[in-house]
């Protein structure tokens, strides 16, 4: 019988794709944060409906979840003697 040993599902490269994706979904979420009203009373149109705020932060954080379901998914390559 051949011994076969059990070993954890990611390997450091999964790890490394995993934190990129973390990286950038962290990013998105800054970029939608944006900058806060010195008064409560203030509205500021351009600032809360900027294309940064609406588009690029969105865009940014689902491709960092897809990169996380990537990292999770991806399986080490088996070479074959």
């Amino acid at each position: 019988m051949e011994d076969k040993k059990s070993q954890f599902g990611f390997q450091p490269e999964n790890y490394k794709i995993l934190l990129i994706g973390l990286a950038i979904n962290i990013l998105g979420f800054l970029l939608m944060i944006g900058g806060a009203a010195k008064s409560p009373n203030e509205f500021n149109e351009a600032e809360i409906f900027s294309s940064t705020r609406i588009t690029v932060a969105p865009i940014l954080i689902v491709a960092g979840y897809i990169v996380i379901m990537y990292a999770i998914m991806k399986k080490k390559k088996v070479k074959k003697d």
